[in-house]
């Protein structure tokens, strides 16, 4: 488990982790990184309290490194990989293990059961558990059994992923998409088991969302350029948005410059716009929408802002590549909620 400012979470993670039925032997290795919210504290007294329980430090504050030492670190042939932001459901890792025994993969995920707990937090899990807001991916909602591209988290063999080099540490956000395309490339399924499921909660501030997801999107354009179409062609539906939304605002100028219609290129600039317009309103206002007014208008102002800053990270990470890009949502500590 990789931890960086995560003390409103990290009890309670810990907790669903210990709590697993699991027939042998358990550890539960956390990689601290540099936090200043007194997430490390924290888990000096969940170490103190339970002997299961092992510190490494992850100073660069890396995901994949952090990974990596936890697991270099650890001593039993089956990884969990879990996040400090999640909390297991009972009856996860047994079920997980008997699946990657039955399907002989190399790696087991299940369902991302993202929730929230203000109208802001509430919002973001709906839009993660929408096709509409992440893209469909298996893991967002699935319910066919059967291989997958990539898993959320992952229960692996610990053969498996040594064999294919462990995570690799150039690699800020979609280390675990990578690391999954390794594992197929070696000759091993990557496997999906709807039964399994991980309850996620997303950042609790729009600028922490924000930040997060554009930094996501940087790093996915900088896959892209290492990998070109091994990457899903859903991956490119938000930068698509972004250059919809360009040309619209470039057409406008123009029709105001010259005070009249540019025919054709109105109706083409504007088209793509408009619909995405009406698809996300008639998302925000339907069923799906939330509760009240206010979760309404959170997902409302939450999916465009999802996919924008996804979509421009995108662009410029195909553009640049992602160099130096950090995921600087929970570096400060301080947890904002809105409302």
């Amino acid at each position: 488990m990789p931890v960086l400012n995560e003390r409103t979470y990290l009890r309670r993670a810990v907790e669903t982790v210990l709590e697993q039925e699991v027939d042998g032997p358990v550890e539960v290795v956390l990689a601290l990184g540099p936090s200043s919210d007194g997430t490390t504290e924290l888990a000096r007294e969940l170490a103190a309290e339970d002997a299961r329980i092992v510190l490494v430090d992850n100073p660069a504050a890396d995901i994949p490194v952090g990974l990596n030492a936890a697991i270099r670190a650890s001593s039993h042939p089956t990884i969990v990989r879990v996040d400090a932001h999640s909390e297991l459901a009972p009856g996860y890792t047994e079920r997980a293990v008997a699946t990657l025994a039955r399907t002989r993969a190399g790696n087991v995920g299940g369902v991302m059961r993202a929730d929230g707990r203000t109208p802001f937090q509430r919002a973001v899990a709906r839009a993660y558990n929408s096709r509409i807001g992440l893209g469909g991916g298996a893991y967002h909602g699935g319910e066919r059994e059967g291989e997958a591209e990539s898993a959320y988290l992952g229960v692996m063999r610990r053969a498996v992923i040594e064999e294919v080099g462990l995570f690799d540490e150039s690699i800020r956000r979609g280390e675990d998409w990578e690391l999954n395309l390794r594992i197929r490339g070696a000759g091993y399924r990557v496997w999906f088991d709807p039964t399994l499921s991980v309850t996620y909660w997303p950042r609790e501030s729009w600028t922490r969302l924000a930040r997060q997801f554009f930094a996501t999107g940087t790093w996915r354009g900088e896959l892209v350029r290492r990998y070109g179409l091994s990457n899903s062609l859903r991956f490119f539906a938000p930068p698509a948005l972004v250059l919809a939304a360009v040309l619209a605002v470039v057409v406008g100028v123009l029709q105001l410059a010259v005070l009249g219609p540019i025919g054709l290129w109105a109706v083409i600039a504007y088209g793509p716009v408009i619909a995405y317009a009406v698809l996300i309103l008639a998302v925000s206002i339907g069923p799906g929408g939330g509760r009240g007014p206010r979760d309404k208008l959170w997902t409302l102002a939450v999916l465009p802002t999802m996919h924008l800053s996804w979509g421009s990270g995108f662009l410029v990470g195909l553009a640049r590549g992602a160099r130096n890009t950090v995921d600087t949502s929970r570096l400060d500590g301080r947890n904002t909620p809105l409302p």
